[in-house]
């Protein structure tokens, strides 16, 4: 793959780029499409002689064989986890907690200093850039992630995870919490409702909210979390068990029917600013509660693949207004940390949805679901002008094979990112 930066978005020239095709998501694909940028954001855009005629002076970047889009957006990954790339080349695990088991096992065996923690995890940082991903969401236990904000060119945004069910870790994990400094990029956030004490998840999310952040949380990822959440008993519960970590005080929602989501919602932690990352195994019920409350989703198919733990909902989601955002996850459960590979294996088990949905997903999606829509998303006046151009081969004409088409490019396409 050729990635080369179009234009310096330091300096003030006004650009236009031009191309056969715009692809804005907000609506419907331009023909002859021009987009006008300056200082780092979108000026205009539409048919490129009605945008060269508003702006006479400006200079021209052509781009004849391609479809200009927004960047992507990775809505959930774990960059610290890069140096266990190893484990997603393995066979598919038997089960989760089997899974978990293997990964945490492998972590401590390989008890990688920071600088190995950073170098593996740059490498993928540099690779999610090379492919147009222009924000990520990151989750990482230690904060050294935080580390790399300076070296990607997009939005790098970095959410400390914390988890302990058991009364006994609290003190300690609310001491911690309170010593992190008060900053809009110093976030904070939860593992999930099967690992993380109800008080901390309220002090995590109340965190969240007053600082203005998005709060984070693996949702209804496996049948082994339903059953836990829903009924307190499985597989899950054994593991927590055998391991020390359950918590006798934990109180399941006490029906089948009402899982992690439905949990979230009982302890009021469900918002427009928080992100339910996963969400298979949710009702129509649950589902009406995202809408209702206005949570954001983000699905990460890659990884249920190799995990075994189902496929998420999607025309469902869709047909209750609900968008996901898309994530890759880690090297721990996905061979692959690709948005484009994540919109393909959407498309593949999900034939009946609309490639120009799955685009939105990996675009608007997930700036909505990490609070940048106005900022990222689509080709809009007054967003930033990160843009990605997607080679064109043949003929696309509408709306729908435009989308398959750049669904389905091989990843060595040719790809240009530009922050103009």
């Amino acid at each position: 793959m050729r990635v080369e930066a179009v234009t310096d978005r330091l300096t003030n020239r006004l650009i236009v780029h031009r191309a056969p095709w715009l692809l804005p998501i907000s609506r419907q694909p331009i023909a002859d499409g021009g987009l006008a940028a300056q200082g780092g954001l979108i000026v205009a855009v539409g048919n490129f002689k009605q945008v060269v005629r508003s702006y006479p002076g400006a200079e021209i970047i052509d781009h004849p064989d391609a479809v200009l889009l927004p960047g992507l957006i990775n809505a959930h990954t774990h960059l610290e986890l890069s140096h266990l790339a190893h484990l997603s080349q393995e066979p598919s695990p038997t089960s989760f907690t089997g899974w978990i088991g293997h990964m945490l096992a492998e972590r401590a065996k390989a008890d990688a200093d920071k600088k190995t923690i950073l170098d593996a995890a740059r490498a993928v940082l540099s690779r999610q850039q090379d492919q147009g991903v222009v924000a990520i969401a990151d989750i990482s236990n230690t904060g050294f992630i935080r580390e790399l904000t300076s070296e990607f060119p997009g939005h790098l945004l970095c959410l400390k995870e914390y988890l302990g069910l058991r009364a006994s870790e609290l003190v300690a994990s609310l001491n911690s919490l309170k010593e992190e400094v008060d900053h809009p990029d110093a976030c904070c956030t939860a593992h999930a409702p099967y690992s993380t004490h109800l008080e901390l998840l309220r002090a995590l999310k109340n965190r969240a909210t007053r600082l203005g952040q998005i709060f984070s949380i693996h949702t209804a990822e496996s049948t082994a979390e339903h059953d836990m959440i829903s009924q307190g008993t499985g597989e899950l519960r054994d593991f927590l068990e055998q391991r020390g970590f359950w918590a006798s005080s934990f109180r399941p929602t006490g029906s089948d029917s009402k899982g992690s989501v439905s949990y979230l919602h009982q302890h009021g932690l469900l918002d427009s600013r928080t992100l339910c990352v996963h969400c298979l195994h949710v009702t129509d019920q649950e589902m009406d509660l995202l809408a209702e409350t206005k949570a954001k989703v983000c699905l990460c198919p890659g990884s249920n693949r190799y995990l075994g733990v189902g496929t998420a909902p999607v025309e469902r989601y869709l047909r209750k207004g609900i968008l996901p955002a898309l994530g890759t996850d880690s090297l721990t459960s996905n061979p692959e940390l690709s948005i484009w590979q994540e919109m393909r294996l959407l498309a593949e088990e999900h034939p009946s949805v609309n490639p120009a949905d799955i685009l939105r997903m990996a675009t608007l999606g997930g700036a909505e679901a990490l609070g940048l829509n106005r900022r990222l998303g689509s080709l809009e006046k007054g967003k930033e002008a990160a843009i990605v151009a997607v080679k064109l081969a043949g003929s696309v004409r509408n709306t729908f094979s435009l989308a398959e088409y750049s669904l389905y490019q091989d990843i060595k396409s040719n790809f240009v990112y530009s922050l103009a």
